[in-house]
């Protein structure tokens, strides 16, 4: 790619990360009294949200919010999708979570143990000193009702972004990124960083018995890289997975209203020039184009996926 290419799909900001439930009164229950979060908006809407063209489609969409951060629960009111797989792993391409940050991990996992969580990882893990990246970081992931894969995160001093490091009552304090699992690093960073305008963030290569605890994997073994846009803040994290090298594909006929179905929300600077790019680079453009989405009035929408199948929601950056 051009340098010069990548004024024109600048990501600004990650908006929100958008995912589908089953039940939005159980979600909203469980991430409101588990995790913390707080209700901005909730809103039902008679048609589509404008990206696909179903006149019975109504869908719920609940906005929360956690520190600087947001996050909708989106539940499709006349159609049922297929749930996530139950032997789901971490190295499956359709793998994304939320990786939200505590001020105290023996505190936070301790609270979770009052819901009816599901573990992935065996206990919260502290990645070793051997592993200069991401050395003393702690992490522990579950699931959420629906199954959708979460992690908390600690970060020690002089790592993770500095608002993590400031001093705070709250037991959790926001969410510092999503985590995909991908098929290959460079044709990601290709797509991130070079059509996107995304900035690598760090990385670290983590392996051995505790990422294998961490993840539920034997002889895990991870290649990550992490992405922030223009203006800092919520950031993607790639998961390339060396081993197991098993990981299922992405399925081709994943819906909106399938459980597995993540969106991540991006600003960009300039959504028509965004979308002409992209239509010229070959990728794969969901919606016809730019729409305005029905349940944000003045706002304009592309769904896109990236070179592994994951759904982007391409954002006009707003005048107001």
């Amino acid at each position: 790619m051009h340098s010069s290419d990548q004024s024109a799909l600048q990501v600004e900001r990650i908006q929100a990360i958008g995912f589908t439930v089953t039940n939005a009164d159980r979600s909203v229950d469980f991430y409101t009294k588990a995790l913390g979060f707080e209700i901005i908006s909730d809103i039902t809407e008679g048609q589509t949200d404008g990206l696909e063209k179903r006149s019975d489609a109504k869908i719920r969409s609940v906005t929360l919010k956690l520190g600087d951060e947001q996050i909708r629960l989106i539940q499709h009111l006349h159609a049922e999708g297929k749930p996530i797989p139950p032997d789901s792993q971490s190295n499956d391409l359709w793998f994304q979570h939320l990786a939200i940050v505590v001020s105290d991990m023996d505190c936070a996992y301790a609270h979770l143990q009052s819901f009816s969580i599901e573990s992935i990882s065996t206990s919260p893990q502290t990645i070793p000193p051997g592993n200069k990246d991401a050395a003393y970081i702690q992490a522990f992931k579950f699931k959420d009702p629906d199954r959708h894969p979460l992690e908390l995160i600690w970060f020690p001093p002089g790592k993770g972004q500095e608002k993590w490091h400031k001093n705070s009552d709250r037991l959790f304090l926001g969410i510092d990124h999503t985590a995909i699992a991908i098929a290959n690093t460079d044709q990601s960073l290709q797509f991130y960083r070079d059509l996107l305008g995304m900035q690598v963030d760090g990385g670290s290569f983590n392996w051995r018995e505790t990422q294998a605890r961490m993840d539920g994997l034997p002889n895990a073994m991870v290649k990550i890289t992490a992405l922030r846009p223009a203006q800092g803040g919520l950031g993607i994290e790639l998961l390339d997975y060396i081993q197991p090298a098993d990981g299922r594909p992405m399925p081709f006929d994943l819906k909106r209203d399938d459980i597995a179905y993540v969106q991540v929300e991006l600003i960009v600077s300039d959504i028509n020039q965004a979308v002409n790019q992209l239509q010229q680079s070959n990728l794969h453009v969901v919606s016809a184009g730019t729409v305005q989405l029905s349940d944000r009035p003045s706002t304009q929408g592309c769904l896109i996926k990236d070179p592994t199948g994951h759904a982007l929601l391409l954002l006009a950056e707003s005048t107001s």
